[in-house]
């Protein structure tokens, strides 16, 4: 089988710091090559060599046996090789099609010739399975469909060796099998596919070849089907990680939320349920099927047109996000870094932000009481940073998600509302998020956990509620649930 692309002994190293050391790889013609680590292994850094942003300081890059220099993104693309990011770089008043040919757009009399450019996005579209009309600005797109444009926009390069990092991080699980198919498509054609995920039952289902990378240096290849996840996390973290998920053995109390016949139009039904006190509720559903909207609506970000809702017996009509906040309701919204954090500040801005009151005398911010409260829950949630004053974007997703979460408990929540509380983040670091709603839990906090990750629904929830087409389909109590009840249920499949 040909050999598309070999890394040998790739070191890269930043202000002194080895952030790879001597990693190989090898990507052969017609497969895809899962590469997996915790955040921080040297993943991202490898493929930024690979796609010319960065240039390795020892070892080669060999294309079809030939040694290479990839010294730029355009240099890797004219060795056919292109990358889907993580981090999405949409230009927002810009439109689909403008979006995804910017910077070769087709021409005619030496204008930018439009409905060429119309057509050859409908066609791109086709061909994998996209429903999104080209002359859309990408502003007006959700999160989803912006993902689906940026796998459009790799895969129109026609390249030989295609990079896809997190690719389905926001993605719906039917827009998650068409990728998969336009992936097996990939392969049939003899394309070379680098895929990072830290979706186990994805890298399972797609992959040929498992690389594994801890702390910036290669630990092993195995092929797909001779390892396990357990294996895999071993390799990962360093060590065997035992009951990922904490037992719930936690007697939930009074009733301190109650929603009752809400409704908003286009967005969701006649909704009822009732959280108790010290309770983890799983949320689970289809995207678009109303569940995060529900979220938004308790939070005060929308209103509704119809129901009520009763927080700790009282029924109140919470007007907006603050006054969510004054009655003791938290979100960490799905998005962290557009929503939830402040990326070129510090972590003890980001922390304190929401609740300036808690550090401040007389109206001017009482730095030494700052330091104090920010590295109490550096210490509390365990975040990873070398001082209080690095700014966020240089954290881990894990470690970003930790200061999220540090923000919304300084305001001493009864209820935090966590939607897709662990996406984009390792295993390792999941691990340490869900020991984090275990503790919160037993200390009184009320969780209610949006997710598209069945197994972190199963294993967190004392109780799930499950929603299709913008209702309330079911509700499973956590030992009775199983992946297949849910899906039966997120799908209108039982009723």
């Amino acid at each position: 089988m040909t050999t598309l692309l070999e890394l040998k002994r790739i070191t890269k190293q930043f202000s002194g710091v080895k952030a790879l050391k001597g990693v190989s790889l090898s990507l052969k013609k017609g497969t895809v090559h899962a590469l997996m680590g915790e955040n921080g292994a040297g993943k991202s850094t490898l493929m930024k060599i690979i796609s010319g942003i960065y240039s390795p300081d020892e070892g080669e890059i060999h294309i079809r046996g030939e040694k290479v220099v990839i010294s730029s993104p355009v240099k890797a693309l004219e060795y056919g090789i292109t990358m889907i990011h993580q981090e999405l770089t949409p230009v927002p008043e810009m439109t689909v099609a403008e979006n995804i040919f910017l910077g070769r757009e087709p021409s005619r009399f030496g204008l930018v010739d439009f409905k060429e450019m119309h057509n050859r996005t409908l066609e791109l579209f086709k061909g994998i399975g996209i429903q999104i009309d080209p002359k859309t600005k990408m502003k007006d797109l959700k999160v989803s469909d912006i993902q689906l444009v940026e796998i459009a926009k790799a895969l129109s390069f026609d390249a030989d060796v295609i990079i896809m990092d997190e690719p389905t991080s926001a993605i719906t699980d039917r827009e998650v099998e068409q990728l998969f198919k336009v992936i097996a498509d990939l392969k049939e054609k003899g394309k070379g596919i680098i895929y990072i995920s830290h979706k186990m039952n994805e890298i399972f289902k797609i992959s040929d070849e498992i690389t594994v990378m801890r702390d910036g240096e290669y630990i092993s290849t195995k092929a797909a089907k001779d390892t396990s996840n357990k294996e895999l996390i071993s390799m990962m973290v360093g060590r065997e990680l035992t009951d990922i998920f904490p037992k719930l053995n936690l007697e939930p109390g009074e009733v301190i939320l109650e929603v009752s016949n809400l409704s908003k139009e286009g967005e969701f039904h006649d909704i009822n349920f009732q959280i108790k006190r010290g309770e983890i509720i799983g949320v689970a559903g289809l995207m678009g099927s109303g569940r995060t909207e529900v979220m938004q609506t308790i939070f005060g970000m929308t209103k509704p047109d119809s129901g009520e809702i009763k927080f700790d017996g009282q029924k109140v009509n919470i007007q907006n996000p603050m006054h969510a906040i004054r009655l003791g309701i938290a979100f960490v919204t799905e998005d962290r870094k557009k929503q939830g954090l402040n990326l070129p500040s510090s972590i003890s801005h980001n922390i304190t932000i929401s609740s300036l009151d808690e550090v401040s005398t007389s109206g001017f911010i009482n730095a030494n009481k700052e330091k104090q409260i920010v590295d109490e829950y550096i210490e509390k949630l365990r975040i990873k940073t070398s001082n209080r004053d690095k700014w966020v974007q240089y954290l881990s997703g894990g470690n970003q998600q930790k200061v999220v979460l540090a923000k919304w408990l300084m305001t001493k929540p009864k209820i935090l509302i966590l939607d897709e509380p662990t996406r984009g983040i390792d295993v390792g670091a999941k691990f340490e998020i869900y020991k984090l709603m275990h503790q919160l839990a037993t200390d009184g906090y009320t969780i209610i956990m949006v997710s598209s990750e069945l197994p972190e629904i199963l294993g967190m929830s004392h109780r799930i509620l499950v929603f299709h087409e913008r209702k309330l389909a079911g509700e499973l109590m956590g030992k009775e649930a199983t992946q297949e009840l849910i899906m039966e249920l997120a799908t209108g499949q039982r009723t």
